[in-house]
């Protein structure tokens, strides 16, 4: 049963986090009905998630067959054990992550304009810096280029987002978890503890 207090509803939450990532994975389905997974980069804007790469390959066999895709966005920033909670029992043991699900149909961009500005995203994202000329249609360096780079998105029908960090925690409990957090120091356990604050039901500025 899912917990709806983990869902996540506002557009500019989900938009934030997908700006963020920079890696996923695609869902497509095979001519038997099976289902593939691959790992890939993507971009998100204009409300569609952008992809790419050959238009060889299965992944593109598949969508070329059978048009409806999904892409799955999520990262893990902490491990939560349950002793920092029971000292008993191993049921509090879970993670806490942000998760974006999307599905809809695969389009093949042919506009340059639109290849231009999806490559853009791209380069903001794995390039933040610049150091690179923008990627303009009109450009006769990138002309060639545009047109043999095969680029493609996703147009979702529904996208789901959750993102769990101990909203269903009491008050004594959540307060452990920020004490764990706090003390071992992990990588990503100070965003964890901010986070739990942000979105926890019991919000302090302790």
């Amino acid at each position: 049963m899912r917990r709806k207090e983990f869902k996540v509803n506002q557009e500019e939450e989900i938009e934030d986090f997908l700006a963020e990532m920079s890696f996923g994975f695609l869902g497509t389905l095979t001519a038997e009905g099976g289902c593939r997974v691959t790992p890939l980069n993507f971009a998100y804007g204009n409300g569609v998630f952008y992809f790419h790469g050959s238009l060889a390959g299965e992944k593109m066999k598949q969508m070329k067959a059978d048009n409806r895709i999904s892409f799955t966005v999520a990262k893990e920033y902490a491990l939560i054990p349950s002793y920092w909670s029971d000292p008993d029992l191993a049921c509090p043991a879970t993670s806490y992550f942000k998760s974006v699900m999307a599905e809809g149909i695969y389009e093949k961009v042919d506009d340059p304009a639109e290849k231009a500005e999806a490559l853009s995203l791209f380069m903001r994202k794995l390039q933040p810096e610049g150091g690179y000329a923008s990627i303009d249609a009109e450009d006769e360096r990138y002309k060639g280029q545009l047109k043999a780079v095969a680029v493609f998105k996703l147009v979702p029908s529904g996208l789901t987002a959750k993102f769990k960090f101990g909203q269903n925690l009491q008050e004594g409990e959540r307060a452990q978890v920020l004490n764990g957090l706090k003390s071992r120091g992990g990588a990503y356990d100070a965003d964890t503890a901010e986070l739990m604050q942000k979105y926890c039901p019991f919000h302090t500025e302790k």
